[in-house]
């Protein structure tokens, strides 16, 4: 399934994408008083109730098809994160493409082939969260080096801690896409990431969260990044040095992972850092990350 969070009127919803580009509203289809409990209003929700409100929700969907349910056309929607306020930092994992690692020590003036030896994880604030189609404010006053980072992102649905890589794949929910805008002048200026990775609205996700059914395997998913048309970024998450269940593995070590938390899983090479002279990002430049199987994320940047 491909849940997304949208708003009617200035009220959440959980949807399902459906064929057709068709969002059928499953918070209306939800049955009042059910056992399941109170109908969820966005996928994190619906995650934080467990493999009993999937089970539901999957049960709902073909007889929302066949009462025609209250739908809308994707293109009509308004779009928020799949999960609007995340419940804790979005984890996410540095230098995890052989390509976008040369190209980012060429950028410091480093050694090429300085690969790490051990997963690099940074956090983004819940602040930095935005959806489809929102606004990625440009930050002029504070950055001069705005730059994209097209991402897989793991949403974990089952929570636990010192999880085995050969369970891993269990603990998760699903798969979105996760846009790490960065400020780089901000992470050389600090020195660490965390400032230059965390302005507000640099954190774009969505547009869905695709269950892991959908999805045969995450180690084999193309992913591009476009900025006003032209491609910056194309690669294979086939590419990682470290695949899905041994992030999810390494980050749980002496660590609770909990239900609706985000993993972004590190970009390939492409990134306006890279170029020359580096093509950062501006006031009205669209990007749209995509992955495939899960759909394109749009955003664009703005005052």
């Amino acid at each position: 399934m491909k849940l997304l969070t949208y708003l009617v009127g200035d009220t959440p919803r959980l949807g399902l994408l459906d064929e057709g580009d068709i969002v059928l509203d499953l918070t209306s289809a939800w049955r009042a008083g059910d056992a399941v409990g109170p109908a969820p209003a966005s996928v994190g929700e619906l995650i934080a109730g467990g493999e009993t409100a999937l089970r539901h929700v999957e049960a709902l969907v073909p007889v929302t098809r066949a009462l025609a349910q209250p739908a809308l056309p994707a293109d009509e929607v308004t779009w928020l994160a799949p999960i609007p306020r995340v419940g804790r930092n979005v984890f996410c994992v540095g230098r995890n493409y052989r390509e976008h690692i040369i190209e980012g020590n060429l950028a410091r003036g480093r050694d090429p082939d300085d690969f790490p030896k051990a997963i690099e994880f940074f956090t983004k604030p819940p602040s930095s969260v935005v959806g489809h189609r929102a606004r990625v404010r440009r930050h002029a006053g504070v950055t001069g080096q705005l730059d994209y980072e097209v991402e897989l992102g793991i949403v974990i649905g089952k929570g636990g801690a010192d999880i085995q890589r050969e369970h891993a794949m269990a603990h998760v929910f699903g798969y979105t896409i996760v846009n790490d805008v960065s400020a780089r002048d901000l992470q050389s200026l600090h020195g660490q990431w965390f400032k230059g990775k965390s302005l507000d609205t640099s954190c774009p996700v969505g547009p869905v969260i695709v269950t892991r059914d959908e999805i045969a395997d995450p180690g084999n998913l193309d992913l591009s990044m476009h900025v006003n048309g032209q491609l910056r970024q194309q690669a294979n998450t086939s590419s990682m040095l470290f695949d899905v269940a041994t992030i999810v593995a390494e980050l749980s070590r002496g660590m609770t992972l909990e239900p609706g938390d985000i993993i972004a899983t590190g970009t390939p090479s492409g990134v306006a850092l890279g170029m020359k002279p580096p093509c950062w990002l501006q006031e009205g430049d669209r990007m749209v990350a995509e992955v495939a199987g899960i759909g394109r994320l749009e955003n664009v940047v703005g005052a």
